[in-house]
């Protein structure tokens, strides 16, 4: 899925990130959601490292990352220190400024970094997500049903991690097909990888934490920015059927100086549930001279 890509694992202050690279160019960081890994880039990665110097890396508790402790207040996971991961990873390559795409999780690591770090992240591109804080502020019926899960996996250590890790891979599967299309959009090679790493109980308690500093931490630091200072770079908000249906564009307004949006024909995970609509929309933005 990655050929011709190099596999590394880099050491940070609080983490081992795995990853892959390719490619010359402006450097550009991708970042994976929930359940996933860096895998789930495989339709975009390849082409887009044809123009950019490309890294897609397994964020810490997930994949061959490593899994650090949350710590008792789930700082460990705070979307601050994930991202200071990558900062310091994107540094050990050489990168010092890049843009930055993330989905899900992954997306939620990527603006805290832009808000925490404006003068490394050049160009943001967030995926099918709005704000934490946003979430949690104006949560409703539809969006209680929808994201179910948030409520599940912040509960108290091992709820969740006992009825998970009963059958990973159930709770895997179900989750993939509620989410998105069916499991064939993803492909057998992409959801075996995934299976493998999401069956470990260490990314199950880890992805737990994740979730768990979301409505903690997470919360807290959006909380203090908000309508206090926002994304200077520019941004480009992509997402599905269920947040064009919430306004998600409206919701990064608030949030970000310049931002553009766009629905895409698909549930939650766009770049392989509309791969050829989610690549043109990142490579012309990425691609976009500033100023």
């Amino acid at each position: 899925m990655f050929e011709g890509f190099e596999q590394q694992q880099i050491e940070t202050s609080g983490a081992t990130i795995n990853l892959v690279t390719k490619g010359d160019g402006p450097p550009l960081l991708l970042l994976h959601g929930y359940p996933q890994t860096h895998v789930m880039w495989h339709h975009i990665a390849p082409r887009l490292a044809g123009e950019f110097a490309v890294v897609a890396a397994d964020l810490r508790g997930y994949g061959d990352s490593s899994k650090p402790p949350g710590g008792d207040d789930h700082g460990g996971y705070s979307k601050r220190t994930m991202a200071q991961d990558m900062i310091a990873v994107m540094a050990a390559l050489g990168h010092e400024r890049f843009a930055v795409v993330g989905h899900d999780r992954g997306a939620r690591v990527a603006y805290r970094m832009a808000l925490d770090h404006p003068e490394r992240v050049t160009r943001l591109a967030v995926l099918d997500v709005i704000p934490t804080y946003n979430v949690y502020e104006d949560v409703n019926r539809l969006v209680a049903t929808a994201y179910y899960h948030w409520f599940f996996l912040i509960q108290p250590y091992d709820l969740p991690e006992r009825l998970i890790g009963a059958d990973p891979e159930y709770f895997f599967r179900t989750s993939l097909e509620r989410w998105g299309g069916g499991l064939e959009t993803f492909g057998e090679e992409a959801l075996a990888a995934y299976l493998r790493a999401f069956s470990d109980p260490a990314v199950i308690h880890a992805s737990c934490e994740d979730y768990r500093a979301g409505a903690t931490i997470d919360y807290q630091l959006d909380a203090e920015d908000f309508g206090s200072r926002k994304i200077a770079c520019p941004t480009l908000a992509l997402y599905g059927r269920f947040l064009d249906a919430l306004g998600a564009l409206d919701y990064w307004r608030q949030w970000c100086d310049d931002v553009a949006g766009q629905a895409l024909p698909c549930g939650h995970f766009l770049p392989e549930e509309a791969p050829e609509e989610t690549y043109a929309a990142l490579r012309a933005f990425l691609a976009a001279v500033d100023g």
